[in-house]
């Protein structure tokens, strides 16, 4: 065996440019590049490996670490969990600003590797800067509040130990079943240190991605369940997405004739005029996929997680002789809903079960109820799309509306434009070669109901952790991964001014973006919640708080500043010319839209279980709570 003196971080950086994956046959290389901001805790280790010899690795420059670990989670997305990046960051607030993204990665299972700093292996100037020290045990440093939100964790202290941590942390992130953050702590001494390392580690390393397929006892129990059923539905999950198995899903819901509903996650994944595609379902569904699934005997969930969201809280599927069966890559997620399971890859195991249904000519029992479904939820969207606000009389959509908050933005701004009015400008302009981006606030529920695509892949939502801040920093992850494609970052007001650090790295890196800034003067969504379940509008507008007004921002004059190309929307006029010069340009772009608070879309047919209080003062708490246990009732206990 052959050997290479070098230091641990050297080795790290050559071990990361050689990973490869195979998937159908196709070989690339798995780790696109490097995410860095550089500090004492990695800048002479992993920096200066990166600096001397990066190999074909890309390396860039964030501006906040949980910023530029979301644009590689939605790089990862964007490319199918294909391809990553990895991040690097000092240890202490560099680190534990990455949690987040961790956190996110993990709950999407979208794969991400995490290279943070650490305290010295030998302890000597303990406390080193930004060190925390626990007294009940000195081990305990920043990078372990990584445990948490990681599929995989390790700690490197000595320069052999790479290999073993390394080799692990790659089969984790090419594990389609059980992937996610994967955290690898570097003290910085270690960084540093020398060590002879065999070649055999620093060679080329292909990892096949295998199509896994469910076994005969598997396709022969699903097949029979489905045979006993006249109603089923399907739930289009990210792992449809995943797996690129858009037309076998197609082909196995026209050969038997089952509508479909979809999650954040699988959305775009068939096309939006697929006669059998009902659209979004679930809390933030619509309500052609939600009537459907109401009353189906058979829930065939697809590369999905069954979340609250999906289910209802476990409350949407109200047939009484209603069964589930799943298809999915994870046996921990199949096994949910307490269903009939096929283990393995979604486009193989479609193929296979529809080879099995064929021979007994199976057809649903539907006749034009999915037709009409369709048909009706077509109706209501382009009610929502005409809405309008006038002064006097106006109906909100959400009914627990502050008529006096809607007239004040409007005056505050010169103009206001309802939200679902918005979307569908937005969404009658982009027809090809882009790619919308959400995570949090309202925007995902009105664009999993209302937004229409028949490009695929043009969706991405990240709605597993909706974290606050994704939208923006997962755009410019969407660009590097697809530049070809005009990438919208779908933002409200609140999550922008939680973090958009990484609109400033685009224009560093020329990779435009554009973001469509919802600006409502609050935490809009949750100002629904509270209101919904009693309580009265506290702490959710963005309000001073010695004279109670709302606090007019101007987004657009701020992000000029970064250089950004920007537009103040308050007119529908004004919204196509900013969207038609926007798309014309070469950097960054940001359209600061004025939108009224409550002019978002509302539930359908749908129930989500939230915690209320159980003793309150407040009469409206009270039936708040005795609502919330009465759809408890109707939920499924597990």
């Amino acid at each position: 065996m052959k050997y290479i003196k070098l230091t641990t971080a050297q080795a790290l950086v050559r071990f990361l440019d050689n990973q490869y994956v195979s998937f159908d046959g196709h070989e690339e290389k798995f780790i696109e590049g490097v995410f860095t901001i550089f500090g004492h805790g990695n800048v002479l280790g992993i920096g200066q490996a990166l600096e001397e010899n990066p190999g074909d690795l890309k390396v860039h420059q964030g501006r906040n670490e949980q910023g530029m670990a979301l644009a590689a989670v939605a790089f990862a997305k964007q490319k199918n969990r294909k391809k990553i990046y990895a991040c690097t960051t000092s240890v202490g607030p560099g680190a534990a600003n990455m949690v987040t993204a961790a956190g996110t990665a993990t709950a999407n299972n979208i794969p991400v590797l995490l290279l943070p700093g650490d305290t010295f292996a030998t302890r000597q100037p303990d406390p080193v800067l930004q060190q925390v020290e626990q007294t009940y045990n000195l081990s305990v440093t920043t990078n372990d509040a990584f445990r948490a939100v990681t599929k995989y964790w390790d700690r490197v202290t000595r320069p052999e130990q790479l290999m073993s941590a390394m080799i692990n942390a790659m089969r984790v992130l090419t594990d389609i079943g059980n992937t996610g953050a994967v955290c690898v702590a570097m003290p910085q001494d270690v960084q540093g240190e020398v060590f002879d390392f065999p070649e055999s580690f620093l060679a080329k390393r292909v990892h096949v991605i295998d199509r896994r397929i469910g076994t005969p006892t598997e396709f022969k129990n699903a097949a029979e369940l489905i045979k006993r059923k006249k109603k089923p539905v399907i739930i289009c999950g990210g792992g449809v997405r995943y797996s690129e198995a858009g037309e076998e899903l197609k082909k196995f819901a026209k050969d038997f004739n089952i509508p479909i509903g979809e999650t954040q996650a699988g959305k775009s994944s068939i096309e939006n005029d697929f006669e059998l595609n009902m659209g979004g379902i679930g809390v933030t569904g619509n309500l052609a996929a939600n009537t459907i699934a109401a009353k189906a005997d058979l829930v065939i969930g697809i590369g999905t997680r069954f979340t609250d969201f999906t289910s209802g809280s476990k409350a949407l599927f109200q047939n009484e002789n209603v069964e589930f069966l799943t298809i999915n890559a994870s046996d921990f997620h199949a096994e949910k809903m307490d269903a009939v399971k096929i283990v393995g890859d979604a486009k193989v195991c479609l193929e296979e079960l529809n080879k099995q249904l064929s021979k007994d000519g199976y057809k649903s029992a539907y006749s034009s109820e999915p037709e009409r479904a369709k048909a009706d939820w077509q109706s209501e969207l382009s009610r929502l799309r005409g809405i309008k606000f006038t002064k006097t009389g106006f109906k909100a959509e959400v009914p627990d509306q502050i008529e006096e908050s809607l007239n004040e933005i409007f005056e505050l701004y010169g103009g206001a434009l309802t939200q679902t009015e918005v979307l569908g400008v937005i969404n009658d302009f982009l027809k090809k070669d882009y790619v919308v981006v959400g995570s949090s606030g309202s925007l995902p529920g009105d664009l999993q109901r209302v937004w229409e695509t028949n490009e695929k892949y043009s969706y991405h939502m990240e709605y597993g952790y909706s974290c606050m801040g994704y939208e923006i920093n997962g755009a410019l992850g969407v660009k590097m991964a697809d530049p070809s494609k005009e990438v919208y970052a779908m933002v409200g007001d609140g999550s922008y001014l939680m973090l958009h650090s990484e609109l400033v790295t685009s224009i560093q890196e020329n990779k435009k973006i554009n973001v469509l800034l919802f600006d409502n003067c609050g935490f809009g969504c949750i100002n629904n919640l509270q209101m919904g379940n009693g309580m009265g509008s506290f702490e959710t507008e963005f309000r001073n708080r010695e004279s109670k007004k709302l606090i007019p921002i101007d987004y657009a004059k701020a992000a000029s500043g970064y250089g950004v190309k920007t537009y103040s929307v308050r007119t529908l006029e004004e919204l196509r010319n900013a969207l038609e010069d926007a798309k014309k340009q070469e950097i960054s772009t940001l359209i600061d839209i004025k939108v009224l608070p409550k002019t978002m879309t509302n539930g359908y047919e749908s129930w989500w279980h939230v915690g209320v209080a159980g003793v309150s003062e407040k009469d409206s708490i009270k039936k708040a709570f005795e609502e919330k246990e009465d759809g408890l009732k109707k939920a499924r206990k597990y």
